[in-house]
């Protein structure tokens, strides 16, 4: 059997036998969720998409504030 086979089985049969750690692992996944997916769209909008309608204008924006900050 190969290594990577090894690895994978072995995961595969400690997630398989778990019993309180498949409710952690649930909990964990939902609260991973909220943060990367609900916040994101709440309190980090798409600033360059409201703010300009054109690619070329986006990337201007983006290389003067580069520059500028330099």
């Amino acid at each position: 059997m190969s290594f990577l086979k090894k690895i994978i089985l072995f995961y595969y049969d400690g997630f398989r036998s778990m019993t309180v750690g498949k409710k952690l692992w649930i909990i964990i996944l939902i609260k991973l969720f909220i943060l990367f997916i609900i916040l994101k769209l709440l309190f980090f909008p798409d600033f360059l998409k409201s703010r300009f309608s054109s690619e070329r204008e986006r990337g201007d924006y983006v290389r003067e504030q580069l520059i500028l900050r330099k």
